[in-house]
């Protein structure tokens, strides 16, 4: 299996599988703080920005730190429209984590909402998210590695010389022992 075949099986989950749903919303006239309290109360890093219910943009931790708080201006009297990030930069739901993860580092974005058919956003996946589903999905292939030495390598008697070995190879329809193998030259 080639490097590019092994990426592509890793990555071909959908977007949808992997998303958080509804996310944070606030609207463009509310403040700051505003947005500040309801990423704490929700436990996420960003809020996409609404105006008439339409997504404009995101405001995330670091548009405060960057746009507020080094510019020593009140989290109160800021309206997140002033700081947000935009344009808003989206992934399709159905697309593959693999898209979401190039698109991500292409425009070097740690999150990106996922939009419906119709541009409406219906969640969110994050970096965070992409890099659990690897892990898992490394976790899933290191146990069928398991697995499939079991199968090649255990212990029991040899079927051409009779000896126990606790090396035994499923080879040629037989189960051999290091010695059988040796002499036949199996690897």
């Amino acid at each position: 299996m080639r490097q590019s075949d092994n990426m592509d099986f890793e990555t071909r989950v959908p977007v949808r599988e992997v998303m958080k749903l509804h996310p944070t919303t606030i609207d463009a006239y509310a403040t700051a703080a505003d947005a500040a309290r309801a990423m704490c109360r929700d436990e996420v890093g960003s809020c996409i920005v609404l105006q008439n219910n339409l997504p404009i943009g995101i405001v995330t931790e670091e548009d405060f730190n960057c746009k507020v708080i080094a510019k020593d201006r009140k989290p109160g009297e800021v309206y997140v429209k002033d700081v947000m990030s935009t344009p808003l930069i989206t992934v399709g739901a159905d697309a593959v984590i693999a898209d979401a993860a190039r698109m991500m580092v292409k425009k070097k974005v740690r999150r990106l909402p996922v939009v419906d058919t119709g541009q409406k956003v219906i969640g969110m996946i994050t970096v965070r998210d992409i890099l659990s589903v690897a892990n898992e999905i490394n976790e899933i292939m290191s146990d069928l590695i398991v697995i499939n030495r079991m199968d090649d390598y255990h212990a029991g008697i040899c079927d051409r010389c009779g000896s126990m070995s606790d090396d035994l190879m499923y080879f040629d329809n037989q189960n051999t022992c290091p010695v059988c193998r040796d002499e036949e030259s199996i690897p």
